[in-house]
């Protein structure tokens, strides 16, 4: 393995899916400005995501769809039949 190509700055975040609620720890060299507080008591950074393992159709086995920032509406406004 080459040497200084890997971050040495690995530190506890967590990252939390905005499309469920679900949350877990992990380690990660990602960078944020808020924090949440974690079910151990400590303040961790926390890295906000679309779309997890815990709601990716892929690993949930079931066709759902997330609609971020309501882009589905925006899609529907834009293209509508006009009367």
């Amino acid at each position: 393995m080459q040497k200084g190509i890997h971050p040495e700055s690995y530190r506890f975040v967590v990252f939390k899916d905005m499309s469920n609620g679900t949350s877990f720890l992990s380690k990660s060299t990602t960078y944020s400005k808020e924090t949440i507080q974690w079910e151990d008591g400590k303040e961790y950074p926390v890295i906000k995501l679309e779309i997890s393992n815990t709601s990716h159709p892929f690993y949930t086995g079931k066709n759902v769809l997330v609609d971020t920032a309501g882009r589905i509406d925006k899609f529907k406004k834009r293209y509508a039949k006009k009367d």
